[in-house]
C-alpha cells in the first residue's frame, strides 16, 4: 500500500516517513506544495535509511502526485492549511481512501501553550468537512514527539489515539500505526471526541518544556 505524507517535508512527516519506511512494508512518498523540496527531502530520508543498512526508499513530489495513486494520506501541514490543502487533492483522492488527520490548533502565550479550538470543532473535522465524498477521515498521530519519532534509534513505547466514524477506514490506520516499532494504537471513538485529544498536545508540550528529561514526551495508557 501507498501512503503519502504531504507537508512531508516538516518535523512530524519527516518522523512518520522515516518510521514508516524503515519499520513496514509500505510505499511512502512526502508531498510538498514545491515538488523540487519535497524530492530534495526524500533524498535525504532515503540516505538516512540507506545508511543504516536498510532496503527501503522514500520518494518526493508535489502534494497533488504524490496523493494521486495512496491509499492513506497524511495531512502533515499546519491546521490552518488543512483545509486548503485537502481542497488542492481533491482530485487526485478516490472513493475508498482515507484521509489522516495529526493536526492540532495551537496558540502560546506568556504561560505556555494552549489548544486553540477552531469554529467546526476541531482541526480532524475541518478535514472531515473538506474530504470529498467516499473519502473516509481519521486522526491520528497528534501526541507524538516529532523530535523523538524522527529518530530511528529511540525507542518509542508511546500510544497514538485514534478516531474516525468508518470503522474500516479507522482500523486500517491503526494497523499502520502499530506496524512502527513502539507505536501502539488505541481506538477512541468518533471524530466527535477529536478536541479532547487534540487538546493533549499542547499539555504534552507545557509538560516537556517545564520539566527536565522530558523533552520528548510521549503518552502510554495502562
Amino acid at each position: 500500500m501507498k501512503i503519502a505524507i504531504l507537508g512531508g517535508t516538516g518535523d512530524i512527516g519527516e518522523g512518520l516517513a522515516l518510521r514508516l519506511a524503515a519499520d513496514t512494508p509500505h510505499r511512502v512518498a512526502v508531498g510538498s506544495r514545491e515538488a523540487e523540496k519535497a524530492e530534495t527531502k526524500a533524498e535525504a530520508y532515503t540516505a538516512e535509511l540507506e545508511s543504516r543498512g536498510l532496503d527501503a526508499a522514500v520518494t518526493g513530489g508535489e502534494n497533488a502526485a504524490v496523493a494521486a495513486d495512496a491509499r492513506i494520506v497524511v495531512l502533515a501541514v499546519p491546521p490552518y492549511h488543512v483545509g486548503d490543502t485537502v481542497e488542492a487533492v481533491a482530485e487526485s483522492l478516490e472513493s475508498g481512501d482515507v484521509l489522516v488527520s495529526p493536526a492540532t490548533g495551537m496558540k502560546r502565550d506568556d504561560e505556555g501553550f494552549h489548544y486553540h479550538r477552531p469554529g467546526a470543532g476541531s482541526v480532524t473535522e475541518i478535514v472531515a468537512d473538506a474530504a470529498p465524498e467516499g473519502v473516509a477521515v481519521v486522526g491520528a498521530f497528534h501526541n507524538l514527539a516529532a523530535a523523538r519519532l524522527a529518530t530511528l534509534d529511540a525507542d518509542l513505547g508511546v500510544d497514538t489515539l485514534v478516531i474516525g466514524d468508518d470503522d474500516d477506514a479507522k482500523e486500517t490506520v491503526a494497523d499502520v500505526a502499530e506496524g512502527i516499532e513502539g507505536l501502539r494504537a488505541l481506538d477512541a471513538g468518533g471524530i466527535a471526541n477529536a478536541p479532547e485529544i487534540e487538546g493533549l498536545t499542547p499539555l504534552l508540550i507545557n509538560v516537556a518544556q517545564n520539566n527536565d528529561g522530558l523533552h520528548d514526551l510521549g503518552v502510554r495508557f495502562q
